[in-house]
Order: C-alpha cells, then structure tokens, then sequence
C-alpha cells in the first residue's frame, strides 16, 4: 500500500506552483533595481556626449536656445542618461522658463530620488517662481539626506534667502487710436 501524505502537509510541486508568481515578481524588481541603479553611474552614449559638450559650449556663449536644442537631442539619441535632465533644466530656468524646470528636474527624480543635485535644482526654480514654503520642503529634504554641509544645501539655503527675482514687466505697445467714422 502506498503511502498517502497526511492532512496540512503539501507536496513540494504543490508549494513550488504557490509560491511561483511571488518569486517571479521578486526577481523582476530585482532586476529592475539594479538596472537602474547601474544606469545612474555610466557614461552617456559617445554621440551623446558630443551633443552635450555642444551644449555646454552654446550655455556658455549664452546660446541658450542653442543648448536646448543640443541636450534635447542627447536625451533622444540616449534616454537612460539621467545628467542631461539636469542640464536641460539648467538652460531652461536660464531661458525664463521655471516650469519647464521643474518638469525635468522632477523627471530626473523619478528616475533617482535621492539626487541631490535635482532636488536642489528643483527647489532654486521653486524659488524663482516665488514658491518659498515648496523650495523650504526641498531644503528640509536635502537636509535630511545630506545634511546641512553639502553643498546643494548650502546653494538652496541662500537661493531662499534672496528670494524670488523680481519680475521684470515690459511696457505693452498701443495702437494710436484712430477715429472711426460716425454713423450718420
């Protein structure tokens, strides 16, 4: 006669087959942890690191436009390399264009929470466009992160104690009036 497993026990086929899904979804986010985490730390695709000399040169001669247009077609040629948000947030608060900012700087911690730079960055455009208690809850972030001696802390820290630049208003141009025909 042969043996019959007692009740509560399982067989091990059994255990295997419950516990598959759980272990396949592990190893799925394990292996997209450490995609990601060793994608933060390579270097850019070689085209794309010309494009972004490019734009850091343009920055420079004050091309901003230029360097938009130089690290918009980095991140196309390489999507993965994270540096170039920062970059093409960098040239559009130069541009005026806070909000734009912002979206990169937010999409650059998507990809990694803890950069400190983004977070800095983020918080320093938050200021421009006259959000001090969003850029105070960026400082007590990066506080907690990295503490009050680095030096993102440091360049936020005096981002808010300036202040919001003041707007600059231009004058609206106006028609002279001109006289309309009367009704008779």
């Amino acid at each position: 006669m042969a043996a019959t497993p007692a009740y509560g026990r399982k067989r091990p086929l059994e255990i295997m087959m419950r516990f598959a899904p759980a272990a396949a979804a592990l190893s799925l986010a394990l292996a997209l942890t450490a995609s990601v985490s060793w994608s933060a730390d390579r270097a850019p695709a070689p085209h794309a690191a010309a494009l972004l000399a490019q734009g850091d040169a343009a920055l420079r001669h004050g091309d901003v436009q230029g360097a938009i247009d130089a690290y918009e077609s980095a991140l196309a040629i390489d999507p993965g390399y994270a540096p170039v948000l920062l970059k093409l947030a960098e040239a559009a608060r130069k541009d005026g264009l806070q909000g734009k900012a912002i979206g990169y700087y937010r999409e650059a911690l998507d990809r990694d929470p803890r950069n400190f730079a983004a977070i800095a960055g983020e918080g320093e455009a938050l200021v421009e466009r006259g959000a001090l208690e969003k850029a105070r809850g960026n400082l007590a972030k990066l506080e907690s992160l990295c503490g009050q001696s680095c030096p993102e802390t440091a360049a936020l820290t005096a981002a808010i104690a300036a202040g919001p630049k003041p707007r600059i208003l231009t004058a609206d141009a106006t028609m002279p009036e001109s006289k309309s025909p009367q009704a008779n």
